[in-house]
């Protein structure tokens, strides 16, 4: 069976006689006469097939199914008073969803900050957190699961067909095991560290940058002796713990401390080659991507902000 549709007005009248219990002040208050308001009670309660009021010549009273609607009624009425409000402020990017993927190294100390800050901001923004590395991001805006992602590549990389705005760029510092012979010099020379075996990550996660190391090393003549492949940075500076090998990893991961792991910067390893012709050490960038063509404004107005924090 077809539900009825009623429309505003008619529950207008419904609440204006429930909350008066007389037809008279209600039509008064909603500066009408008494006998549309009447009739339009009448056939509510025709659409409905329900009585709302019970009626005698001295008394007007909800009956169980009016009193059981109207606080409903009362909460429809103001959601479509605030319609128009909440509209503009959709419009403007104050309310609705932003679908933000970010890799681990910016969930260190930014990204944390920026979430605490832009909900404070914008309350009415559903923020929504899903930690994935670079491949699985490009997967989801290929599927339309995310708005925009904090990804880390070389600098100046940018996914075709994304936006890119730059947050941040950063060296990539060496992580060795504390066991290891090179982590007793304050300055190990570039090729000694050339030729300890690499924990690294699969190209396919960060391939600008997985380029770059591997390039480092081409540019000395040598192939990397990659000794293990993992996905996430934590993984990395553990399997250094465990001697599996050395690590170029982005100078932030520095904060995941890890006992029995110790870094050496990259500016370091620079100074002690300088006299030689060596490779120039890579870095890395974290950039906000989100798709050209995109027309929601609360993403608008979270590129925004993240642009306000000195991106770009």
């Amino acid at each position: 069976m077809k539900e009825a549709i009623v429309d505003l007005r008619a529950w207008r009248q419904f609440v204006a006689v429930a909350e008066e219990l007389h037809f008279g002040r209600a039509a008064v208050r909603l500066h009408m006469t008494q006998p549309p308001v009447t009739q339009a009670i009448a056939q509510l309660e025709k659409t409905l097939g329900v009585m709302l009021f019970d009626r005698t010549r001295r008394r007007v009273a909800l009956t169980p199914a009016g009193e059981t609607l109207l606080p409903d009624v009362r909460e429809l009425l103001a959601r479509a008073q605030a319609l128009p409000a909440r509209a503009r402020a959709a419009a403007a990017g104050e309310v609705g969803r932003v679908r933000l993927a970010f890799v681990s190294t910016i969930g260190f100390e930014t990204l944390p900050a920026w979430v605490r800050e832009f909900r404070a901001l914008c309350p009415e923004v559903a923020l929504e957190l899903v930690e994935a590395t670079g491949d699985a991001q490009l997967e989801a805006f290929a599927r339309g699961d995310i708005d925009a992602g904090l990804m880390l590549h070389s600098p100046g990389f940018a996914p075709p067909g994304l936006e890119r705005l730059p947050v941040s760029e950063e060296p990539l510092v060496l992580a060795l095991p504390a066991r290891h012979p090179l982590a007793r010099v304050n300055r190990p020379s570039l090729s000694d560290v050339l030729a300890q075996p690499l924990v690294i990550f699969p190209r396919r996660i960060l391939p600008s940058l997985h380029d770059a190391i591997v390039g480092l090393y081409h540019a000395a003549g040598l192939a990397p002796a990659i000794a293990q492949e993992a996905i996430q940075m934590q993984t990395i500076v553990n399997l250094v713990w465990g001697a599996i090998g050395v690590a170029w990893v982005p100078q932030s991961v520095t904060q995941f401390r890890r006992a029995g792991v110790v870094y050496r910067k990259a500016e370091e390893l620079a100074s002690a080659t300088r006299r030689k012709s060596s490779p120039v050490l890579p870095g890395c960038e974290t950039s906000l991507v989100w798709p050209a063509q995109n027309a929601n404004a609360a993403l608008a107005r979270f590129v925004a902000f993240v642009r306000q924090r000195g991106g770009g």
